[in-house]
């Protein structure tokens, strides 16, 4: 069984390693950056009302910005509104264009651009809006990421999971494991705000910020942020959009500043949570990412439950989306979160327990993915670049994939790799029959062509862990 998720300290999660790929001719910042980040954790941790009156210096500084850009350049993404490019920006010398950012931040010269809309889809069909900013903006809002995220940090719920150093979505999905196998919480109310990042209010945002930071230029900037518009090209034209400024609501998803400011916000939901007596009246315990939530409560207090967050959610300016949030009787009924099943499962002996596997929406997922990199449009390329391609998908997909019994899963998805790979070399080389079994055999697919092999039983996951 998993015990309770402990996990590193907060002096732990800041410790930063030497980043890879970095843009030659840049000295690492590393120590420095740390330091100030240290630096202010302990001040913030130390004084929980203080508020931080000269920050704005060291957003500009110009290790700090360094460290920013390298950030976004590990993260990649494609271009904004200007068309500039981390590649553009490299062939003309990183140094001197950060010093030109640099010199705009310190005189008060910067203004943001307007953000790129892009669409892209979710896993229910819809699609969703990102905001994609310009290289320049987005490495001003990883700089200032950088000075304000150990302060915040410090005042984080621990049941908040999304966005934060050290913290990832397993580590989540085992705190409710925990609550619901350990705990006997298996009575679970499975929430989704609706449309969170775009409906968040400025106004009770900007107080949650204030409440810390007292920096004039540092929030004259955050308000820039959340309120630049956005430019969408379509077929028709260019559409400019200036709804956030409309409505003041929303931090756009895509920015980098936006997932701190989500967890910003999300928090006054739990404290409300604890400051009313929900946690101990309906017995319900919080686990958070992002703008999926799971209370996690007695068996018989979930409708409760679900009430109390509504009426919380109303007054924090945010909605439930009712379509998808529901109450879950464990174990009788399943839950799925993150990408994760949590529910009863059977052991070689037919005795029943609770335990995670992956989902089945997040097998469809990745097959649909394979079949994709592998269909008849793609034999164009070389199969060395496919190859690479397929395992890219199956190694990252295994590595968030690795809790509970995930053999099975992992069979299955072996073996319609296998398939799809043979069927793409018999179209790519025009040869007869479309099964492949003859002509590329195991030892050819996993020899010589490299193929990902999952593992295939408990040492074998034990030692891909391992390493």
């Amino acid at each position: 069984m998993l015990m309770e998720e402990r996990g590193p300290s907060l002096w732990e999660r800041f410790k930063v390693t030497r980043p890879r790929g970095l843009a030659e001719g840049l000295p690492t910042p590393i120590n420095s950056v740390r330091k100030l980040q240290r630096t202010l954790y302990a001040k913030a941790k130390a004084e929980p009302s203080y508020r931080f009156y000269s920050l704005w210096d060291k957003v500009y500084r110009s290790d700090i910005l360094e460290a920013a850009y390298r950030r976004c350049r590990r993260n990649k993404g494609s271009a904004g509104v200007d068309g500039q490019t981390f590649e553009q920006i490299e062939s003309q010398g990183v140094e001197s264009w950060l010093a030109v950012l640099e010199d705009e931040l310190r005189t008060g010269l910067y203004s943001p651009q307007p953000l790129r809309r892009v669409w892209i889809p979710k896993r229910s069909g819809k699609l969703r809006p990102l905001g994609i900013p310009c290289i320049r903006d987005r490495v001003a809002q990883m700089a200032m990421n950088l000075v304000l995220q150990p302060i915040f940090e410090s005042d984080f719920i621990e049941s908040q999971y999304a966005y934060r150093p050290r913290l990832d979505a397993k580590m989540a999905v085992r705190r409710v494991y925990f609550h619901v196998a350990e705990r006997g919480l298996a009575e679970v109310v499975d929430a989704d705000l609706k449309d969170y990042f775009t409906t968040i209010p400025h106004g009770a945002l900007m107080k949650c910020v204030a409440r810390r930071i007292c920096d004039r230029n540092v929030l004259s900037l955050i308000k820039q942020w959340l309120e630049v518009p956005v430019i969408e090209r379509t077929k028709r034209g260019t559409v400019r959009s200036r709804q956030a400024a409309k409505t003041h609501r929303g931090t756009p998803q895509g920015g980098v500043i936006s997932p701190l400011l989500a967890n910003i916000y999300f928090r006054r939901f739990v404290l409300a949570w604890e400051k009313f007596g929900l946690d101990r009246r309906h017995q319900a315990q919080i686990v958070n990412y992002a703008d999926d939530l799971v209370l996690c409560c007695n068996p018989g207090s979930g409708a409760a439950a679900l009430q109390s967050m509504r009426e919380i959610m109303s007054r924090l300016g945010l909605r439930v989306n009712e379509e998808k949030t529901t109450v879950r009787q464990l174990p009788h009924e399943s839950l799925d979160f993150l990408g994760y099943t949590i529910g009863k499962q059977y052991n070689r002996w037919n005795k029943a327990y609770i335990g995670t596997r992956p989902s089945k929406t997040a097998i469809r997922s990745l097959i649909q993915r394979i079949h994709d990199e592998t269909a008849h449009g793609m034999t164009w390329t070389s199969t060395e670049d496919r190859v690479s391609r397929v395992n890219s998908l199956i190694r990252g997909w295994a590595g968030y994939f690795n809790q509970g019994p995930v053999l099975k899963s992992y069979h299955h998805v072996q073996r319609y790799t296998e398939r799809r790979l043979r069927r793409w070399l018999v179209m790519k080389h025009k040869q007869r029959g479309r099964s492949g079994y003859r002509l590329y055999s195991d030892e050819y697919l996993y020899g010589d062509l490299g193929l990902h092999r999952l593992p295939r039983s408990k040492a074998e996951m034990l030692s891909a862990k391992a390493y």
